[in-house]
C-alpha cells in the first residue's frame, strides 16, 4: 500500500480544548482521525492561520502520543476573512498548486469536517477539480461513545459511477434526457442514436452555439425546441426559446428584425422594436437556415455571440443580451465560405459542435416508430385517434421503407401523409384503399418535384460545375443521385441503374461503372448515397 496523506484544516473550534487529562474525553476531529485502527495516517497536513500556531503545536503533539508513525505537517495559511468565499478559494488554489502532489507514490484524503463551512466548499471543489488529486474524507463521533473514541471515518469518492445506487440514477436520467431529445420516439438508427447521444451531453455541458446542418424537413426546427426544453428542465435557461427562419429576413428588415431599431431610425419604424436577439435575452436563439443572412448580419451576429452586445438600428447606444445560440441550415457553409458567401470567423464560430442530420431515407428503419409518433400527434391535435387495420399498415410500411419512396420532404412529408390518411379514415380505420390512395399520392407529388428541377444538384455541385451541365445530363445524374439515395450501398443502386444492360454482359462490376460515372462530375459514393 501506497503511504497515505491527509490534508485538512486545523479545527480552531472542534480541536480545541481546555488543557489537562480532560482534553481526552472530548472528540476531537484532527486527533481522532488518525486514531482509527483501520486508517493509517502517514502525513497529516495541517493548515491553520497564524492566530492558532499554539493550537497547531498542541494538537500536533497529542497526535505524536496517540499516533507515533504520523507526521504532521504544519502550514500556515492566513485568512483574512475565513467566510469569504473568493479569498478562501484563491489562497486554497494557490496552495494546492504549489504542493508537490505525487499520486503515484502517495493516495490523498481531504478532511473536510473542519474549517469553516466556506473552506470546506473551497476544498470539495478544488477536489472536484482535480487540483488536489484524492477523494473526500469525513469524520464524526458517535453519540454514546466511550471516553476517547475516535469517532467515525467515511471516504466520500467522487467518481459516482462507483456508488450503484447513484449510477443507476444517472443512467435513467441520462436515458430520459436522450429519450427527452427524440420526443419519446424509439428509434433504432444506430448512426442516429450515437448522435442524439452526443448532441444530450453537449447540451447539459455546454453553453457554446450549436450548428445542425441536415436537409430541410429533417427535423433541425423540432430538435431545436427540444434541446431548449432540456436545458429549461436542468434551468439552464430561463427566458423563451425565440427561432426565425432567416431566408424570411431580407434587406433593410433583416437588421430590425434581429438586432432592433429606434423610433424613426427609418421610414415606417414609428415605435422602438427590440429585436429578436434581445427577446431571446436569458434563453435560446435558434436561427433556421442560417446560411441566407447576409454578410452584414453575419458580422454582427459573431459579436452578439462572443459579447453579447450589438447595436440596434438607429441607435447610438447598444443593448446587450445573453442568449444561448442554435443555428440550422441545408446547405454547405464550407463551401459558401470558400464561395465569399458566409463569413468564415462566424463559421468557425459554430463550428465548434456541428451535429448532421440525416434525411428520413437514410433511417428507414425508424420510419415505423415515427410513423407512431405522428398518429400520436394527430390525435393529440384533433382529439380524434385513428389506427390502421393490419394489413392497410403493413402495405404502408413496405413502401415507405422500400427503394420508391423517396422521402423528398423527409419527416414533413411523412407528417403530411398520416395527416392525409387520418383525415379520409372518419371512423378511425385506416384501410387499404387509404393507403393506395396516400402512396400513389405520395409518388405524384414526388415525381413532379422531380420534374419542376428540385433535384438537389445545386448542393452538390458549384455553380460552375453545374453551368457546364447540358440539360440531357443534369436529368440524368439527377436521378442517379436519386437512385443512390434510395439504395443501400453503391452495388444496390448499380444493379438498379444497369439492370438492363447487366443481363446482356458476360461479366459486369455494377457498383465500379456507377463509381466511375459519379467519379465524372467529381462526385463519390459518401456524397450521394444513403
Amino acid at each position: 500500500m501506497k503511504p497515505l496523506t491527509v490534508l485538512g484544516f486545523l479545527g480552531s473550534t472542534l480541536d480545541a480544548s481546555k488543557f489537562g487529562p480532560s482534553r481526552w474525553s472530548k472528540w476531537r476531529p484532527s486527533v481522532g482521525l488518525t486514531m482509527h485502527e483501520d486508517l493509517r495516517v502517514d502525513r497529516f497536513v495541517m493548515l491553520h492561520g497564524s492566530a492558532h500556531t499554539r493550537l497547531a503545536d498542541y494538537i500536533a503533539e497529542d497526535i505524536a502520543s496517540v499516533s507515533p508513525e504520523t507526521t504532521v505537517d504544519k502550514r500556515v495559511l492566513d485568512l483574512n476573512d475565513p467566510w469569504d468565499f473568493e479569498e478562501v478559494y484563491g489562497k486554497l488554489l494557490d496552495f494546492m498548486r504549489g504542493y508537490p502532489f505525487d499520486p503515484d507514490a502517495e493516495d490523498y484524503l481531504v478532511h473536510i469536517t473542519t474549517g469553516t463551512h466556506v473552506a470546506q466548499i473551497c476544498l470539495f471543489l478544488l477536489t472536484e477539480a482535480h487540483y488536489i488529486p484524492g477523494r473526500l474524507l469525513q469524520t464524526q463521533p458517535v453519540r454514546g461513545m466511550p471516553t476517547g473514541a475516535p469517532g467515525t471515518w467515511n471516504i466520500i469518492d467522487l467518481d459516482l459511477s462507483r456508488y450503484d445506487s447513484i449510477a443507476t440514477r444517472f443512467a435513467e436520467a441520462s436515458a430520459e434526457s436522450t429519450s427527452f431529445l427524440k420526443s419519446g420516439i424509439d428509434t433504432k438508427n444506430t448512426a442516429f442514436n450515437h448522435l442524439i447521444d452526443e448532441i444530450e451531453q453537449v447540451a447539459v455541458r455546454s453553453r457554446a452555439p450549436v450548428l445542425l446542418i441536415g436537409p430541410t424537413g429533417a427535423g433541425k426546427s423540432q430538435l431545436a425546441r427540444r434541446i431548449y426544453e432540456l436545458k429549461k428542465l436542468k434551468h439552464q435557461v430561463q427566458g423563451p426559446f425565440v427561432e426565425v427562419n432567416c431566408a424570411t429576413l431580407k434587406g433593410d428588415s433583416a437588421m430590425s428584425a434581429l438586432f432592433g431599431h429606434r423610433k424613426g431610425a427609418f421610414t415606417g419604424a414609428a415605435a422602438d422594436r427590440p429585436g429578436l436577439l434581445r427577446t431571446a435575452d436569458t434563453g435560446m436563439l435558434f436561427l433556421d437556415e442560417i446560411g441566407e443572412l447576409g454578410l452584414d448580419e453575419q458580422a454582427m451576429i459573431l459579436r452578439a455571440i462572443e459579447d453579447k452586445r450589438f447595436l440596434p438600428v438607429g441607435a447610438d447606444k447598444e443593448s446587450s443580451s445573453d442568449f444561448q445560440l442554435i443555428a440550422g441550415t441545408n446547405r454547405d457553409l464550407g463551401r459558401a465560405v470558400a464561395e465569399g458567401r458566409f463569413r468564415d470567423d462566424l463559421y468557425a464560430r459554430l463550428n465548434l459542435w456541428t451535429f448532421a442530420l440525416p434525411g428520413l431515407a437514410e433511417r428507414r428503419e425508424d420510419i415505423e416508430p415515427n410513423l407512431d409518433y405522428e398518429l400520436d400527434r394527430f390525435a393529440e391535435r384533433e382529439g380524434t385517434r385513428v389506427t390502421f387495420n393490419k394489413e392497410a399498415r403493413d402495405r404502408y410500411l413496405t413502401f415507405a421503407t422500400g427503394p420508391d419512396a423517396i422521402w423528398a420532404g423527409n419527416f414533413r412529408d411523412l407528417a403530411a401523409s398520416v395527416t392525409r390518411m387520418a383525415t379520409f379514415s372518419p371512423k378511425g380505420r385506416i384501410d387499404g384503399d387509404c393507403v393506395e390512395s396516400e402512396i400513389a399520392r405520395l409518388t405524384r407529388l414526388w415525381a413532379s418535384e422531380s420534374a419542376e428541377g428540385d433535384d438537389g444538384l445545386d448542393r452538390l455541385l458549384d455553380d460552375a460545375a453545374l453551368a457546364e451541365l447540358d440539360p440531357f445530363d443534369r436529368v440524368q445524374l439527377a436521378h442517379v443521385i436519386a437512385t443512390c439515395r434510395r439504395s443501400r450501398s453503391l452495388s444496390e443502386a448499380g444493379r438498379a441503374l444497369f439492370a438492363a444492360s447487366r443481363t446482356r454482359r458476360t461479366s459486369s462490376n455494377d457498383a465500379d461503372r456507377l463509381r466511375k460515372y459519379l467519379a465524372r462530375f467529381g462526385l463519390e459514393w459518401g456524397q450521394v448515397g444513403s
